[in-house]
């Protein structure tokens, strides 16, 4: 049997890999299962993208390869929502890749840019394409721990110079998956600052650009000054639409990049379903309509969850962005040993912080995944099984 390469022996287990074929199991036995994990809403996603699957799919030519190039009208769909809702503007053709959801985009973008010798900065916790994309390059992932004191932000002057010297890469995502941080503008004009002073290409995951709360508006890394000499940014239909099945998203920048990210997609896969670029096109323009009602569903399950959790016994801070609460557990209880316990004797599925990696220890995440009633129930059970802890501490 032929031996695995050295990298993909470095990848470790993807964390959400198992949980559905557990979550079946429980199922099977009849346990009323409460799943909080995934960033994968139960809500429907706009009527118009659905009308616009079906109708787009009944044409011969939308089920033929979309290549590279893809649906035109969805590039051009993008472009135009770009100019209206963060006051940029991106070539069609030239500066926009569409991608089979972000996250295969964030994780070959790697292959064009990083070498053996090669560091990418990813923060951890974070999204595990991050770190996948950097081993299956070959290159050496720098985890900077995301810290509660330092507001969940990577600070580039605490990484040391030699790192900074190697850096081909710097992931950034705010909103953030898990911490749900937001970012200030004062922050990131730093951030594009130093990339341009050390020459890294400055990834920015805007996958929750949609989903702020109370009056807060998330930016495009570009509405700051220099950010197109450095940046590429990646956007989705996944959270904003409901659209996590569609895998329908895309990448803008200058050319280079977003030339260097499409040619490795050429090896790699031939273009999403073009019927299902149709749907994005309805979805984008549905955008007035759909998104505003759509966040106040989240705003209402976070308030629930928020809640609580907080008479169950947990520490949550309110979250201004993103479908998540990221939970401080107390000291001695890990994420992974409450997570399996939580799962197995109350049914409910969160995701523990050492699956955003080492530095998440100490929290869980939950999704706002569930309505306000479940979430209840969920904080309930998850008191329960944190009483148990510390009655026997």
């Amino acid at each position: 049997m032929p031996a695995r390469s050295d990298r993909f022996e470095t990848l470790p287990d993807y964390p959400l890999a198992l949980i559905p074929v557990k979550k079946r199991a429980m199922i099977a036995r009849g346990v009323d299962v409460i799943d909080l994990g995934a960033g994968d809403a139960d809500l429907a996603p706009p009527i118009a993208a659905v009308e616009a699957l079906a109708a787009a799919s009944r044409i011969p030519a939308m089920n033929r390869y979309g290549f590279g190039l893809g649906n035109p009208a969805y590039r051009e769909a993008v472009s135009a929502w770009m100019q209206r809702r963060f006051g940029v503007h991106f070539d069609p053709l030239t500066e926009l890749v569409p991608l089979l959801g972000s996250k295969e985009g964030l994780s070959h973008l790697a292959l064009g840019y990083v070498n053996d010798a090669d560091v990418t900065i990813v923060p951890e916790p974070g999204y595990n394409a991050y770190k996948g994309g950097t081993l299956l390059s070959s290159g050496a992932p720098y985890f900077y721990p995301l810290r509660a004191d330092n507001d969940f932000l990577v600070n580039l002057d605490e990484i040391p110079d030699d790192v900074l010297t190697r850096a081909k890469i710097l992931y950034l995502n705010y909103p953030n998956n898990p911490t749900a941080a937001i970012a200030p503008r004062e922050y990131l004009e730093q951030v594009v600052r130093r990339c341009r002073e050390h020459d890294i290409l400055l990834v920015y995951d805007n996958a929750y650009s949609e989903m702020g709360f109370d009056g807060y508006v998330p930016p495009s890394i570009f509405e700051i000054d220099g950010a197109r000499d450095v940046a590429i940014e990646f956007h989705s239909l996944s959270k904003t639409y409901n659209m996590t099945g569609w895998r329908c998203a895309w990448a803008c920048g200058k050319p280079a990049f977003i030339s260097t990210l499409a040619k490795v997609k050429s090896y790699v896969d031939t273009g999403a379903f073009m019927a299902v670029q149709q749907a994005g096109v309805a979805a984008i323009e549905s955008w007035a309509e759909f998104v505003p009602a759509n966040v106040a569903v989240f705003q209402a399950r976070r308030d629930a969850a928020v809640e609580a959790f907080r008479a169950a016994g947990f520490t949550c801070q309110v979250p201004k962005a993103s479908m998540y609460l990221w939970i401080p557990l107390p000291d001695g209880i890990t994420s992974q040993v409450f997570a399996d316990r939580l799962m197995d004797d109350e049914g409910v599925i969160v995701m523990p912080g050492t699956g955003f990696g080492a530095s998440g220890e100490g929290f869980f995440r939950i999704s706002f995944i569930a309505p306000p009633d479940r979430l209840r129930e969920a904080a309930v059970r998850a008191g329960r099984v944190l009483a148990s802890f510390e009655a026997v501490v």
